[in-house]
């Protein structure tokens, strides 16, 4: 071999060479990399698909149970138009012959409706819960938009049938709008796939769930989620009482009202009813009814048609509030605010003011705690009320009224009292809460008794709380009407001030207020500690 020749070939040898040399020493660079611990366990490939077959698994086995409900009722509407050109033939009621072409409209657009009507429609979902063709849904599904009357006309989609169009007529069982929960019936050919009710009190923050239903009318549509919260209250007053929901991501829009919320057992645990959104869609909040409320209205309506609660005509703030009870004298309890005319409250003893600690022994630390005893018992049976009166422990017996007449009875518009403007301008106190307050007139303060069945004519109305003020942070406004401060009663002007006058740093202040609202005024307590 030439010198030519041998020279390349010592290149190559000596490449090799260090390429070895190189890979050996990063060989043993990576020795740590191997288990320091053979004991430990390593982990598995997850399963891709696990989660889905338990959706789908669900799905299968609830989806048969879960219909589609489509309601109809008739608008009348009036194409009568007074004026100049008015139909000397037309008696007025907007049906009469107001154009020539009017037979003809009515005889070809009525649309299955009486001539002179449109028909207004929804869609829903429910779940059936007995093979017979009985179906839990919400209440508002087979209510007119425009009014709380039932719709005229229902029809049902179940999910196996032939023909998709035509449906299944159904008829109300019952419904219940304090819960937003209704029971409608069917008469199917054959006994129906069920849905199993779950304990909604086992559910847990995190847990997955499904919501089935028919949002926007596409049937068996199936959207999963997690529970993000329980005991969720979104409706204020009176109207929310008895609604405390769960809170899901799992999608819920217009159409699924009515729709079962299942967990992955395939159990009901809820009925979709609600969404919080910003544009009338899915927005990532979504509230069902908890199964065992639904339980118990659908026992009590397909037993009896309606729902029985009991109550005893007293008003109060659900929750605990926590500065009021302090400044009362207590921690626990809840705070009568206003006792009803003519019911058992009243013929009780029991007085505004008063704190129930305890019904039939079963303390009573919130209003809910309250509610649900009260609401629980039967209307006629006797319960045993312990209560705190001005700090001493009390006791009476009381019969338990029927929720539906005490407070239907007051459901309905009172005559509104005098608007509580000030008397004059003179008298006005400026102190360290913040307020400005001004006498009332005199047929303005017994008005304000007469309402809210005082034994005397008391109270200033506040004309001015001063923004950031302690008065603002308690949330006390203009128009409100200081009846008592500190249990002493206001009778005008020189008493707050005189209370006003003797309050000192850290020292709890409490306030009766009376506020006007849609149905006269009512009373509430309010309290806090001064800065």
């Amino acid at each position: 071999m030439s010198k030519r020749g041998l020279l390349p070939a010592i290149v190559i040898a000596v490449t090799l060479g260090v390429g070895i040399l190189i890979g050996t020493i990063v060989s043993r660079g990576v020795r740590a990399a191997r288990p320091f611990h053979p004991e430990a366990k390593l982990l598995g490939e997850p399963s891709p698909t696990e989660l889905s077959e338990s959706f789908a698994r669900v799905a299968d086995r609830v989806d048969p149970a879960v219909v589609n409900i489509k309601t109809e009722s008739d608008v009348r509407v009036s194409r009568h138009k007074p004026g100049a050109h008015e139909n000397p033939n037309d008696d007025g009621d907007g049906d009469g012959d107001d154009t020539p072409f009017e037979g003809f409209f009515d005889h070809f657009f009525h649309f299955g409706g009486p001539p002179g009507t449109i028909p207004e429609t929804s869609l829903g979902s429910g779940v059936i819960l007995d093979p017979s063709g009985f179906i839990l849904t919400n209440c508002h599904v087979i209510m007119r938009d425009s009014s709380n009357q039932p719709v005229d006309r229902m029809r049902v989609f179940l999910s196996d049938d032939d023909d998709t169009s035509k449906g299944h007529p159904a008829r109300i069982v019952g419904f219940d709008r304090w819960t937003d929960l209704a029971v409608i019936k069917i008469d199917p050919p054959k006994p129906l796939a069920t849905a199993t009710m779950g304990n909604s009190d086992t559910v847990r923050v995190g847990d997955w769930a499904l919501a089935i239903g028919s949002p926007f009318g596409l049937n068996s549509t199936v959207t999963a989620g997690i529970i993000s919260a329980k005991g969720r209250g979104i409706e204020p007053g009176r109207e929310g009482e008895f609604k405390h929901f769960i809170q899901t991501d799992a999608a819920i829009n217009p159409g699924n009202s009515g729709g079962p919320l299942v967990n992955l057992g395939g159990q009901v645990i809820g009925i979709n009813t609600a969404i919080a959104t910003q544009r009338d869609a899915y927005d990532g909040v979504g509230f069902a009814i908890p199964s065992n409320t639904a339980r118990e209205i659908y026992n009590d309506l397909v037993s009896t048609g309606q729902v029985r609660r009991g109550a005893i005509g007293v008003s109060f703030v659900n929750g605990r509030n926590q500065a009021v009870l302090e400044a009362m004298g207590t921690e626990h309890g809840v705070v009568i605010e206003s006792v009803g005319a003519d019911t058992p409250a009243e013929h009780a003893g029991l007085r505004l003011g008063d704190i129930i600690t305890a019904v039939d022994s079963k303390p009573t630390p919130t209003g809910d705690d309250l509610l649900g005893l009260i609401s629980e018992a039967n209307p006629g049976s006797r319960l045993r009320v312990n209560y705190l009166r001005d700090g001493k422990p009390q006791q009476t017996d009381l019969t338990v009224g029927d929720w539906n007449k005490i407070v239907g009875e007051n459901d309905g518009p009172a005559p509104k009292p005098v608007v509580a403007t000030p008397a004059s301008a003179d008298g006005g106190s400026k102190g360290g809460l913040g307020l400005t307050v001004k006498n009332l007139t005199t047929d303005q303060a017994r008005a304000i008794a007469r309402d809210l069945r005082l034994t005397s004519p008391e109270g200033v109305v506040v004309t001015d709380a001063r923004l950031g003020s302690f008065a603002d942070d308690l949330g006390l406004a203009r128009f409100d009407v200081i009846l008592t401060m500190n249990h002493q009663p206001v009778l005008s002007v020189d008493d707050f001030n005189r209370i006003e006058s003797g309050l000192k740093s850290g020292q709890s202040v409490l306030f009766l207020v009376a506020r006007e609202s849609d149905t006269g005024f009512t009373t509430q307590f309010v309290a806090d500690k001064l800065p």
